[in-house]
């Protein structure tokens, strides 16, 4: 403290009137900040690593100067252990989100993780424009060894303290594989490496940048998926993607992109980036006994049971089995969801009919003459059609499942249905009726009411045995189950 006391008065000519050591989250440095007698402040920073502290000075003065919102560097010391810069205030972007992740997001804070996400892409495209990665530390470029020294952090930080047994070859193969796909597209764009709310002061509710000493050449995705996917933000998935295109909006400006296949693109980028961060938080938490980590390996768990259901782990299945025993191993146990072979299996003769449909186009007829039975409006729930990368699609399609999956608002929607149908099916048995009709319509007929159709025909025909056709009338699709 005396040495970063000297560095402040040599910079300032007097020496501090008071100064404060602030609390930090999971950051080994140091933190000061530092008053004169005029009532100005800056803040204090002292490192535990000269290199790690010259990484920072040389980018935060590169990005300085290509215009990018970081705090100014004012002073330095002879040895690199300490610096100042400007002081950014108190509130960081985690901070002023709080509410939204308690109570739901509003539009200021939609706004500022707008800001925010348009603000990546010109640190990753303007912030490499010049830059000598050579002085990045601790490396120059993200490359299959920096994915391989994280798979196995995670392996050995996280999945041995979990107590899961595990095959280490069988596994060190999945992990070579995902490294592979992970490293094959060349880049030469900044990657931020930390880039998440906490990393984000606000200043006049405009974003400015701290913590990039870790940075370096490397994908875009990466910093797209540690910030949209941090565990502890729970930012819901309608919100993700709202973010997602923001952030492509404001990408084209540097390069041109078919938004479909980069939205696509992420979803190995978030397995990656949950196992990175189990990696973390089991070093820091289980470890070190840090509790913001420990606290957070929760919602991090939550996220990996999330990519698990979506099947984005089933290209390396010795991995995704492993990853499976974890989920189970650190949830608290889960309702029993295996399927009932009912008292009704295989009897009587009721046919169901389910049908998807467009209400711009009517509501179906009901062949049998019965009267149409129950109709169900989709349209209350998130729509993935507003979104460019779903539009050609339909809820068949595993990149709107995992879409209305993740978001999770149809799930509950069709919960209820369920618990209606049933009812209702079992007791048309029990009275031998002949027909039953249940139709899922939306705006277009293409993906919410798709998803609902599909999924209450095969519930329903592996609960009760019996005979359902399906039709997705907008699609012109039929078959019978």
């Amino acid at each position: 403290m005396d040495k970063l006391i000297k560095l402040y008065t040599s910079w300032a000519g007097t020496q501090p009137a008071s100064w404060q050591t602030l609390k930090g989250a999971g950051s080994n440095r140091t933190y000061v900040r530092m008053t004169g007698a005029d009532s100005s402040s800056v803040i204090g920073v002292i490192g535990t690593s000269a290199e790690e502290n010259a990484a920072f000075c040389y980018i935060d003065r590169h990005f300085d100067e290509q215009g990018i919102n970081v705090p100014h560097l004012l002073a330095v010391d002879d040895e690199g252990m300490r610096y100042l810069q400007s002081d950014l205030g108190s509130e960081s972007l985690y901070d002023a989100l709080r509410q939204g992740r308690e109570q739901g997001y509003n539009d200021r804070h939609k706004s500022l993780l707008a800001k925010t996400v348009r603000q990546l892409a010109h640190i990753q495209y303007r912030g490499a424009e010049g830059i000598d990665f050579a002085k990045c530390y601790p490396q120059p470029v993200f490359d299959k060894t920096n994915v391989m020294f994280d798979l196995n952090y995670f392996k050995y930080c996280f999945l041995k303290a979990t107590g899961v047994d595990f095959h280490e070859l069988r596994l060190e193969a999945d992990f070579d594989r995902l490294a592979d796909v992970l490293t094959a597209e060349d880049s030469n764009t900044f990657m931020y490496r930390d880039f998440q709310a906490r990393n984000v002061m606000l200043v006049d509710d405009e974003p400015v940048f701290i913590d990039f000493q870790g940075g370096r050449r490397g994908p875009t995705q990466y910093d797209l998926v540690s910030f949209l996917w941090q565990a502890s933000a729970r930012y819901p998935q309608s919100l993700r993607e709202e973010m997602i295109c923001e952030y492509c909006d404001e990408m084209q400006q540097f390069k041109s992109i078919d938004t479909a296949q980069f939205r696509h693109s992420l979803d190995v980028w978030v397995l990656f980036r949950t196992l990175q961060v189990l990696g973390a938080y089991g070093f820091r938490g289980y470890f070190e006994r840090k509790k913001y980590f420990l606290d957070s390996i929760p919602h991090a768990i939550d996220n990996l049971r999330t990519l698990l259901d979506a099947r984005v782990a089933a290209p390396y299945p010795y991995m995704s089995s492993i990853l499976s025993q974890v989920v189970e191993k650190l949830s608290a146990p889960a309702p029993d969801t295996q399927k009932s072979i009912s008292k009704y299996d295989g009897q009587g003769t009721l046919t169901v009919r389910i049908n998807s449909f467009s209400y711009k186009k009517g509501i179906p007829e009901d062949p049998s003459g019965n009267g149409g039975g129950y109709v169900f409006d989709c349209r209350g729930t998130h729509n993935p059609g507003r979104y460019e990368p779903y539009k050609k699609l339909t809820g068949l399609d595993e990149p709107v499942i995992r879409f209305l999956e993740q978001d999770g608002e149809i799930l509950t929607f069709l919960e209820h249905i369920y618990t209606l149908a049933d009812t209702h099916t079992a007791r048309y048995i029990e009275r031998g009726f002949t027909s039953l009709m249940f139709s899922f319509g939306c705006t277009g007929g293409q993906h919410r009411s798709v998803y609902c159709a599909q999924h209450l025909a095969e519930h329903l025909h592996e609960k009760f045995g019996i005979k359902v056709i399906l039709n997705h009338r907008e699609q012109n699709i039929s078959q019978e189950l």
